[in-house]
């Protein structure tokens, strides 16, 4: 099928590096930032306020996106924050001539978006610096030539266009990522495997190492021999390089256009590899025409974004591959790629890649999922291979009871504040999610938790199958129990695993909390907030909070408040969006969609919505408060307002109350028996 690349030539890049041009601190200040802008270099100096936990949605906010080439070049960081001005604007990198820029802790968190290092690169980046960089970010710097460091003495070298070895930006990396950044990406690298350019290291791994439930989901996926689909060792352990064999391979179209063209460049018209496994989706968009303002209309972004649904679709149809798509008869999509890839797809002990940070959203089945970005999917087109260096793990231990009124969002929120966390300790680890209070929840419960895995910055987050996953996967498809419980076996932590730390959470100290704005690791318990916060939105929905026990929570809480005489104050605009239309059916027969509209909540077909800036429920002026049960609330994520993060059993209410509140300490409140 891909022949014609054994004629491709590929090349190192030279073994030094010199870079020609200005330097960029993106700093808390903005007028620090705009002195740069206009032509004033700093000098390094660590007492400069750099950001830290820049998001990629910052890097390049959502409707940015709607491009998917060199366009992007004109957008890098005009969703910076800094302080609470937006100081940099469209063309301002490229005019500045920056060939680097500097940043503080957790830089590049968030979405899998390769869009973002690619409008860097396009802008004339050549190297980013962060005191640490996420895992998807890093990667996908390197996928594509940018060049990443958390060396700050190379600052200095690069402002006096000194030689520097090609090495000082390779560090710690693995045999494959070194491989990737010597030939200059990920595909060049593709070519030179191919071709027999470069080599994988063996693994040595001695088989009777105790390992992880993750280790052995990977060494069971581990590619021996590409050529004849060998795969399989007996065991790995952290930083053990290689390739996996991927059961799953999915995308949407924020990610699918881009990666066309890429693939029409890498490997011309050919089709793609296994088309059975991979599957793409329309959910991020569909119901931008009700958001979107009249200014960004006018500046030809709506026709940009249905671009990139017709390339989808087309490229869909070119290829064979499944989409799930819009619905015929209303606006709205088929579902949320992760819940439909959750109730539909995914099976324990799988591996499954994304195009989307919150990939991990099936690692509650038992399975690794994770999120990777365009240049990955393409190569796995090509190979149903993704590369990966084996991370270490964290053990994240959870016993008690949670207290009636705090279920697992509470508890992901209280996770994301943790100091390990806080510090980026997590960044590219495994998570695994262990204890009692584990074993207590409902599915859709255990897979908030790996949903968010990604805000911790874990490179996944896993639950180790049990009999409730047995039962959940032969109840959601119409399986066999024994055929179910079959690829169960085995896939469990075996003792002596290791762990590069554990986190012990008591689930019955926890309380109800929210995110206040900007980031899910502010989380603060409500009974701590020191104002009484007014709310003008709710929106409930996404792929954290559109499960099936998400709307039971949800209906249950509105019932409770219309049996009191209650609904939501006319002065806050309240919308719920299922997240497929799975769920929707599932809702429906219950009388969930009534028991919300009731309570006055507006009730949409599935799609992601709001949660992308491209929906009802987005915000639209600064001023705007807003409570939901969203994954993120980076700055500009859901419009220009204040947005906090919440459980769904406190955003109906605060939703009824008009201002935020925990559940439970309303004298309407019941606290029913919710499954956990």
């Amino acid at each position: 099928m891909l022949e014609h690349l054994l004629e491709t030539e590929v090349t190192k890049r030279p073994s030094t590096v010199r870079l020609q041009g200005r330097i960029l601190f993106l700093t808390e200040d903005p007028d620090l930032i705009r002195r740069q802008l206009a032509g004033e270099d700093l000098d390094w100096d660590p007492s400069i306020p750099l950001r830290d936990d820049i998001s990629t949605d910052e890097i390049t906010p959502g409707w940015v996106c709607y491009h998917f080439d060199e366009k992007l070049g004109e957008y890098p960081y005009v969703g910076l924050l800094c302080g609470d001005e937006r100081p940099i604007g469209r063309n301002d990198i490229r005019n500045g001539g920056f060939v680097c820029s500097v940043s503080g802790k957790r830089r590049g968190k968030g979405s899998s978006r390769e869009a973002s290092p690619y409008a860097e690169r396009a802008a004339g980046l050549r190297v980013v610096i962060g005191e640490n960089i996420e895992r998807i970010y890093g990667e996908n710097c390197a996928n594509i030539g940018l060049l990443a460091s958390t060396d700050f003495s190379l600052i200095e070298k690069i402002r006096r266009g000194e030689e520097i070895p090609l090495d000082a930006f390779i560090a710690d990396a693995g045999r494959i990522q070194r491989d990737i950044i010597e030939y200059g990406g990920l595909l060049d690298y593709a070519v030179a495997r191919l071709k027999g350019l470069v080599s994988l290291p063996a693994i040595s791994t001695a088989a009777e190492r105790p390992q992880t439930v993750a280790e052995k989901i990977m060494a069971r996926h581990w590619v021996t021999d590409a050529a004849s689909d060998a795969l399989g060792v007996p065991a790995v352990k952290p930083g053990d390089t290689g390739f996996l064999r991927a059961d799953l391979r999915f995308s949407h179209e924020y990610v699918t256009p881009m990666a066309s063209t890429f693939w029409e460049d890498f490997a011309g018209d050919a089709g793609l590899n296994d088309t059975a496994s991979i599957v793409f989706f329309r959910d991020h968009l569909a119901f931008l025409d009700e958001a979107i303002t009249e200014e960004r209309k006018a500046a030809g972004l709506l026709d940009a974004a249905h671009a990139l649904h017709d390339r989808q679709r087309a490229f869909a149809a070119a290829k064979g591959v499944r989409l799930h798509g819009e619905l015929p008869d209303r606006t709205g999509s088929e579902g949320i790629c992760h819940i439909m890839v959750q109730d539909r797809y995914a099976l324990p002990g799988q591996i499954i890649i994304g195009s989307d940070s919150h990939t991990p959203h099936s690692g509650a089945l038992g399975c690794v999922a994770f999120g990777v970005g365009t240049s990955a999917i393409v190569n796995a087109w090509a190979t149903r291979d993704v590369r990966l260096e084996v991370p270490e793990s964290i053990r994240v231990h959870i016993t008690g009871a949670p207290s009636p009124g705090v279920v697992a969002k509470d508890l992901i929120l209280e996770l994301l504040r943790h100091p390990t966390v806080k510090s980026g300790e997590a960044i590219g680890r495994i998570i695994e999610f262990t204890g009692e209070a584990i074993e207590a929840m409902s599915i859709d419960e255990r897979v908030t938790l790996t949903n968010m895995a990604a805000e911790v910055g874990g490179f996944t987050g896993i639950v180790a199958p049990d009999g409730k996953t047995v039962e959940w996967i032969a109840g959601r498809r119409g399986v066999s129990v024994d055929g179910i419980r079959a690829l169960c076996d085995g896939l469990y932590s075996d003792p002596g695993a290791e762990y590069a730390a554990t986190i012990e959470m008591d689930a019955s100290r926890v309380e109800p909390l929210v995110a206040a704005p900007g980031d899910p690791g502010n989380g603060v318990p409500i009974s701590a907030l020191d104002e009484n916060i007014g709310l003008d939105l709710v929106f409930i929905g996404s792929c954290t909070g559109s499960k099936r026990t998400d709307f039971e929570m949800y209906a249950a809480v509105a019932r409770e408040a219309v049996a009191a005489g209650l609904r939501v104050p006319d002065s806050v605009r309240a919308y719920a969006q299922y997240g497929s239309v799975d769920v929707e059916a599932w809702s429906r027969e219950r009388g969930h969609d009534r028991a919300l509209r009731d309570a006055g909540f507006e009730v949409l077909a599935p799609g992601c919505g709001a949660c992308i800036n491209a929906g009802p429920g987005v915000s639209t002026s600064a001023e705007q408060v807003t409570i939901s049960s969203i994954n993120r609330n980076f700055p500009g994520r859901s419009g220009p307002g204040r947005v906090y993060l919440a459980s769904p059993l406190t955003c109906v209410a605060s939703a009824i109350e008009g201002r935020i509140v925990a559940y439970g300490s309303q004298a309407w409140s019941k606290l029913p028996g919710l499954e956990n």
